[in-house]
């Protein structure tokens, strides 16, 4: 049952994402599986000032508003997430400076892994979604497709989402995505990365994940 107390730290969560500069104005939305229902910031809202008013209260299953707060565009695919990924509860969509950027770019890259905290936290692989308009049901499914094995993803000409099993978790990963791109686009696009020799070591070294 949700809590008055998930509230205020959904609240928390939220200004926190905004704290970090990964979300401005009305840009991202965030959501929170608590049991069988979710916690999602509601439709137009600013994630980084969200006020309780704006908090929507849904049923993860099929959507259903219970609270009478109308969600984000985007719940269709936070809520596809959380159904997907039982081991995530946190869904967060963002907009930051530099992985904006590169979702914009004529040349997508391919290969993001230019510190070791990318594959070990943002996934070795990651989704590129071709653009689709934002909140409608092409994109929700496409971001559920994309990270229904992957934890992290690029919506071209739109932002990222990341999804983990708490706060922290998708918190890390978003922060970790906006530096790479940082690094990408810093670079003017001449850049290493990691080799998937190198990628294997610290997947087995630091995630304790058997080498093939």
């Amino acid at each position: 049952m949700i809590t008055d107390v998930h509230i205020q730290e959904f609240l928390r969560q939220a200004h926190r994402v905004g704290d970090a500069g990964l979300t401005l104005c009305s840009s991202g939305n965030l959501s929170w599986r608590i049991g069988d229902e979710a916690l999602v910031s509601g439709t137009g809202s600013w994630v980084p000032t969200l006020p309780e008013k704006k908090v929507s209260i849904c049923r993860v299953a099929d959507g259903a508003v219970l609270n009478g707060v109308k969600p984000s565009m985007e719940s269709g695919f936070h809520l596809g997430v959380l159904r997907e990924r039982p081991d995530c509860n946190v869904v967060l969509h963002f907009q930051s400076k530099y992985a904006t950027v590169v979702s914009c770019m004529k040349d997508t890259p391919t290969d993001f892994n230019v510190t070791a905290e990318v594959p070990c936290h943002v996934g070795r692989d990651i989704p590129v979604i071709p653009y689709f308009r934002p909140g409608s049901p092409e994109l929700a499914e496409g971001v559920k497709a994309a990270l229904k094995d992957h934890n992290s993803a690029l919506m071209l000409k739109h932002g990222q989402v990341v999804c983990g099993k708490d706060f922290d978790e998708a918190f890390e990963r978003a922060v970790f995505f906006e530096m790479a791109c940082r690094i990408i686009v810093l670079s003017g696009g001449r850049y290493n990365t990691l080799t998937p020799e190198e990628i294997d070591d610290l997947e087995a070294y630091v995630l304790g994940k058997k080498t093939k």
